[in-house]
């Protein structure tokens, strides 16, 4: 529609200040013939467009203006409540901002629009808190107090002073440059360095957080994806892992794979059962793993881990088979 393309090129030219003709018609898709006609009725509808001549020359808005048009229509409004209702945001300590800005979406819709994006986006629910089991969903959550802290640090550049519980260590206060935040699976992490090496802490595991007014020592700019993917890949390859040989049944591949760290390997059996050679983070997590797929699954090697599920399986057995 072409009102939908002329507040396109409203916030277009509030964007960037000034493009010029062949610029906005490659952002709208759409020729500088149509370009140059829809500078002309935004000039007749009072929006203060005005051209500049020259080699970088372009359109831009008078300086100052401003306007609370929000171009959104029901779709686009639909796709901003449901993503408003999903739980990532609770990892930073941002569900209430986001409850907030999404009652100024729906707000900012026409009345055309306004029940009709509202009412679809109450029949779609997005991660709710139990499965189809009933079992209900761990839902990490972090104190208001703290996310605050850690998000100022992080958008501030200044160093942060977090007391942290560790697995299997007594809290401890660390000082800290953080680098920037990476949700997954509705888990938050703050990615940061201490004395120049990587670190990566869980969100959930802050006891007291509290931004300092040192800068940060971080780069400007920072790929947190390639970050990620980078702690992602040294947590794979480190710590005490061990390497499993199992035959499973296809039908929990799935299971099996999930839990795992990575597949070395693969092939099919002759009774179509698969063979697989997968890594785990240790002996512990090896043992679980295969432990939740009970007989659909065989431990194949090392034999510390047929040794060690037998010997469960047996105390079990043992346990059920004596008279109540």
């Amino acid at each position: 529609m072409r009102a939908d393309r002329l507040v396109s090129l409203v916030l277009l030219l509030r964007q960037h200040g000034r493009l010029s003709a062949a610029a906005l018609a490659r952002e709208l898709e759409v020729s500088t013939r149509t370009v140059l006609r829809d500078i002309e009725a935004l000039s007749a509808a009072g929006v203060p467009v005005y051209a500049e001549r020259g080699r970088h020359g372009g359109f831009a808005l008078l300086p100052g203006f401003r306007t609370e048009l929000t171009g959104l229509n029901s779709d686009e409004a639909l796709a901003l409540l449901v993503a408003g209702s999903r739980r990532g945001a609770q990892a930073f300590g941002l569900g209430s901002a986001l409850a907030s800005a999404m009652l100024k979406v729906v707000d900012a819709l026409p009345e055309s629009y306004r029940d009709t994006a509202a009412g679809a986006a109450e029949r779609l629910l997005i991660d709710p808190e139990t499965d189809l089991l009933s079992r209900r969903l761990v839902d990490e959550e972090v104190p208001d107090a703290i996310a605050a802290e850690v998000l100022r640090a992080v958008f501030a550049g200044r160093k942060l002073q977090i007391h942290y519980a560790a697995v299997d260590q007594a809290p401890k206060w660390r000082t800290v440059d953080p680098i920037g935040l990476v949700t997954v699976r509705d888990r938050g992490y703050l990615l940061a360095t201490r004395s120049g090496a990587d670190r990566t802490y869980r969100l959930s595991r802050l006891l007291a957080a509290k931004e300092l007014a040192e800068p940060a020592q971080r780069p400007d700019q920072v790929d947190l994806d390639r970050a990620w993917q980078e702690r992602s890949t040294r947590f794979r390859t480190g710590g005490d892992q061990v390497t499993v040989v199992v035959r499973v049944d296809p039908a929990r591949r799935e299971d099996l794979v999930s839990t795992a760290l990575t597949v070395r390997a693969e092939e099919a059996e002759s009774d179509g059962w698969l063979r697989l050679e997968v890594t785990f983070q240790d002996p512990r997590h090896a043992e679980w793993a295969l432990w939740q797929l009970t007989t659909n699954a065989e431990a194949l090697a090392p034999q510390w881990l047929r040794d060690s599920l037998r010997n469960r399986a047996t105390a079990i057995a043992t346990r059920y088979g004596a008279s109540s």
